[in-house]
Protein backbone atom coordinates (compact mmCIF):
# COMPACT_ATOMS: atom_id res chain seq x y z
CA UNK A 1 0.00 0.00 0.00
CA UNK A 2 0.91 3.65 -0.28
CA UNK A 3 0.94 5.22 3.18
CA UNK A 4 1.51 8.89 3.98
CA UNK A 5 2.73 9.78 7.47
CA UNK A 6 2.19 13.35 8.64
CA UNK A 7 4.97 13.84 11.17
CA UNK A 8 7.01 11.11 9.55
CA UNK A 9 10.34 12.09 11.12
CA UNK A 10 9.35 12.04 14.80
CA UNK A 11 9.95 9.05 17.04
CA UNK A 12 6.58 7.44 16.32
CA UNK A 13 6.63 8.42 12.65
CA UNK A 14 10.11 6.98 12.14
CA UNK A 15 9.21 3.70 13.82
CA UNK A 16 6.04 3.40 11.74
CA UNK A 17 8.01 4.22 8.57
CA UNK A 18 10.48 1.44 9.41
CA UNK A 19 7.75 -1.13 10.05
CA UNK A 20 5.87 -0.26 6.87
CA UNK A 21 9.05 -0.42 4.77
CA UNK A 22 9.98 -3.73 6.42
CA UNK A 23 6.70 -5.14 5.12
CA UNK A 24 7.12 -3.80 1.61
CA UNK A 25 4.76 -0.82 1.68
CA UNK A 26 5.53 2.54 0.07
CA UNK A 27 5.90 5.34 2.62
CA UNK A 28 5.72 9.10 2.16
CA UNK A 29 7.22 10.69 5.27
CA UNK A 30 5.88 14.24 5.52
CA UNK A 31 7.64 16.66 7.85
CA UNK A 32 8.89 20.18 8.30
CA UNK A 33 12.35 18.56 8.35
CA UNK A 34 12.30 15.96 5.56
CA UNK A 35 16.08 15.62 5.81
CA UNK A 36 15.48 13.70 9.06
CA UNK A 37 13.36 10.99 7.42
CA UNK A 38 14.38 7.37 7.63
CA UNK A 39 16.91 6.65 4.87
CA UNK A 40 15.80 3.27 3.58
CA UNK A 41 14.18 1.69 0.53
CA UNK A 42 10.48 2.37 0.34
CA UNK A 43 10.53 5.67 2.24
CA UNK A 44 10.26 9.00 0.39
CA UNK A 45 10.69 12.25 2.31
CA UNK A 46 8.42 15.19 1.50
CA UNK A 47 8.32 18.66 3.06
CA UNK A 48 4.97 19.48 4.63
CA UNK A 49 3.40 21.30 7.55
CA UNK A 50 0.00 21.05 9.24
CA UNK A 51 -0.09 24.82 9.08
CA UNK A 52 -0.32 24.71 5.27
CA UNK A 53 -3.41 22.58 4.58
CA UNK A 54 -3.57 23.03 0.80
CA UNK A 55 -0.03 21.74 0.36
CA UNK A 56 -0.76 18.91 2.78
CA UNK A 57 -3.82 17.84 0.78
CA UNK A 58 -1.63 17.66 -2.33
CA UNK A 59 1.06 15.66 -0.47
CA UNK A 60 -1.29 12.96 0.80
CA UNK A 61 -3.65 12.69 -2.18
CA UNK A 62 -3.37 9.36 -4.00
CA UNK A 63 -2.36 7.35 -0.93
CA UNK A 64 -4.30 4.39 0.44
CA UNK A 65 -3.83 5.41 4.07
CA UNK A 66 -2.74 8.52 5.95
CA UNK A 67 -1.23 8.36 9.44
CA UNK A 68 -1.10 11.40 11.72
CA UNK A 69 1.94 11.26 14.04
CA UNK A 70 2.15 14.90 15.11
CA UNK A 71 1.90 16.54 18.52
CA UNK A 72 -1.69 17.41 19.39
CA UNK A 73 -0.55 20.83 20.57
CA UNK A 74 0.48 21.54 16.96
CA UNK A 75 -2.84 20.53 15.41
CA UNK A 76 -6.48 21.49 15.12
CA UNK A 77 -8.58 18.35 14.74
CA UNK A 78 -11.17 19.96 12.47
CA UNK A 79 -8.46 21.30 10.16
CA UNK A 80 -6.55 18.02 10.01
CA UNK A 81 -9.67 15.94 9.42
CA UNK A 82 -10.61 18.46 6.74
CA UNK A 83 -7.27 17.86 5.03
CA UNK A 84 -7.88 14.11 5.01
CA UNK A 85 -11.44 14.59 3.76
CA UNK A 86 -10.32 16.91 0.95
CA UNK A 87 -7.55 14.53 -0.10
CA UNK A 88 -9.92 11.63 -0.69
CA UNK A 89 -7.65 9.20 1.18
CA UNK A 90 -10.02 6.50 2.46
CA UNK A 91 -8.35 5.62 5.79
CA UNK A 92 -6.96 7.78 8.58
CA UNK A 93 -4.99 6.48 11.57
CA UNK A 94 -3.92 8.69 14.48
CA UNK A 95 -1.02 8.13 16.85
CA UNK A 96 -2.91 8.84 20.04
CA UNK A 97 -2.05 9.44 23.67
CA UNK A 98 -2.55 7.43 26.83
CA UNK A 99 -4.14 10.17 28.97
CA UNK A 100 -7.69 9.52 27.75
CA UNK A 101 -7.47 5.82 28.65
CA UNK A 102 -9.43 4.81 31.75
CA UNK A 103 -7.75 3.60 34.95
CA UNK A 104 -11.20 2.77 36.40
CA UNK A 105 -14.69 2.96 34.89
CA UNK A 106 -15.27 6.58 33.89
CA UNK A 107 -11.88 7.72 35.24
CA UNK A 108 -9.39 8.80 32.55
CA UNK A 109 -5.69 8.74 33.43
CA UNK A 110 -5.63 12.49 32.73
CA UNK A 111 -7.86 13.19 35.74
CA UNK A 112 -5.82 11.24 38.30
CA UNK A 113 -4.05 13.26 41.04
CA UNK A 114 -0.54 12.17 40.07
CA UNK A 115 -0.80 13.00 36.36
CA UNK A 116 2.28 15.17 35.58
CA UNK A 117 1.52 18.85 35.08
CA UNK A 118 4.18 19.02 32.33
CA UNK A 119 2.10 16.76 30.08
CA UNK A 120 -1.40 18.08 30.83
CA UNK A 121 -1.65 20.58 27.98
CA UNK A 122 -0.67 18.05 25.31
CA UNK A 123 -2.74 15.31 26.94
CA UNK A 124 -5.83 17.50 27.15
CA UNK A 125 -5.58 18.33 23.45
CA UNK A 126 -5.13 14.63 22.66
CA UNK A 127 -8.31 13.76 24.54
CA UNK A 128 -10.16 16.54 22.72
CA UNK A 129 -8.86 15.21 19.38
CA UNK A 130 -10.32 11.79 20.16
CA UNK A 131 -13.61 13.36 21.20
CA UNK A 132 -13.72 15.21 17.88
CA UNK A 133 -13.00 12.03 15.89
CA UNK A 134 -15.84 10.23 17.62
CA UNK A 135 -18.20 12.66 15.93
CA UNK A 136 -16.75 12.03 12.45
CA UNK A 137 -18.76 9.50 10.47
CA UNK A 138 -17.66 10.13 6.89
CA UNK A 139 -14.01 9.05 7.29
CA UNK A 140 -12.74 5.59 8.25
CA UNK A 141 -10.57 6.64 11.22
CA UNK A 142 -8.72 4.74 13.94
CA UNK A 143 -7.05 6.20 17.05
CA UNK A 144 -4.31 4.01 18.59
CA UNK A 145 -3.31 4.99 22.13
CA UNK A 146 0.07 3.82 23.45
CA UNK A 147 0.55 2.83 27.05
CA UNK A 148 1.55 5.44 29.63
CA UNK A 149 5.31 5.01 29.13
CA UNK A 150 6.03 5.34 25.40
CA UNK A 151 9.73 4.79 24.84
CA UNK A 152 12.51 4.11 22.36
CA UNK A 153 13.33 0.44 22.77
CA UNK A 154 13.64 -2.96 21.17
CA UNK A 155 11.20 -4.47 18.71
CA UNK A 156 10.04 -7.45 20.78
CA UNK A 157 7.11 -8.42 18.57
CA UNK A 158 4.78 -9.31 21.43
CA UNK A 159 2.26 -7.13 23.23
CA UNK A 160 -1.40 -6.96 24.25
CA UNK A 161 -4.25 -4.99 22.74
CA UNK A 162 -7.11 -3.32 24.60
CA UNK A 163 -9.93 -0.86 23.98
CA UNK A 164 -10.41 2.11 26.31
CA UNK A 165 -8.71 0.89 29.49
CA UNK A 166 -5.06 1.56 30.34
CA UNK A 167 -3.08 -1.67 30.03
CA UNK A 168 -0.75 -2.53 32.93
CA UNK A 169 1.50 -5.54 33.49
CA UNK A 170 1.73 -7.76 36.56
CA UNK A 171 3.97 -5.20 38.26
CA UNK A 172 1.56 -2.34 37.60
CA UNK A 173 3.67 -0.83 34.81
CA UNK A 174 2.09 0.54 31.62
CA UNK A 175 4.54 0.71 28.72
CA UNK A 176 5.17 0.07 25.02
CA UNK A 177 8.14 0.78 22.77
CA UNK A 178 7.74 2.84 19.62
CA UNK A 179 8.87 -0.20 17.62
CA UNK A 180 6.19 -2.51 19.03
CA UNK A 181 3.56 0.23 18.84
CA UNK A 182 4.43 0.47 15.12
CA UNK A 183 3.77 -3.26 14.69
CA UNK A 184 0.28 -2.87 16.16
CA UNK A 185 -0.48 0.14 13.99
CA UNK A 186 0.73 -1.48 10.77
CA UNK A 187 -1.20 -4.65 11.65
CA UNK A 188 -4.30 -2.42 11.83
CA UNK A 189 -3.45 -0.89 8.46
CA UNK A 190 -3.12 -4.31 6.85
CA UNK A 191 -6.07 -5.98 8.60
CA UNK A 192 -8.50 -3.35 9.92
CA UNK A 193 -10.21 -4.33 13.16
CA UNK A 194 -11.01 -0.95 14.74
CA UNK A 195 -12.95 1.15 12.25
CA UNK A 196 -14.09 4.47 13.76
CA UNK A 197 -12.79 3.37 17.15
CA UNK A 198 -9.93 3.77 19.59
CA UNK A 199 -7.80 0.91 20.82
CA UNK A 200 -4.59 0.63 22.81
CA UNK A 201 -1.41 -1.44 22.93
CA UNK A 202 0.90 -2.35 25.80
CA UNK A 203 3.01 -5.08 27.32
Amino acid sequence: MKVAIIGGTGRAGTAISAELARRGHQVTAISRHPENALDTDGVTAVAGDVGHPDALVAAISGHDVVVSAVMFSDTDPAALVGVVRDSGVPRYLVVGGAASLEVAPGVPLLTTPDFPDAYKAEATKGAAFLDYLRGVDDIDWTFLSPSAYFFVGDRKGHFRLGKDELLVDADGNSSISYADYAIALVDEIEQPQHSRARFTVGY
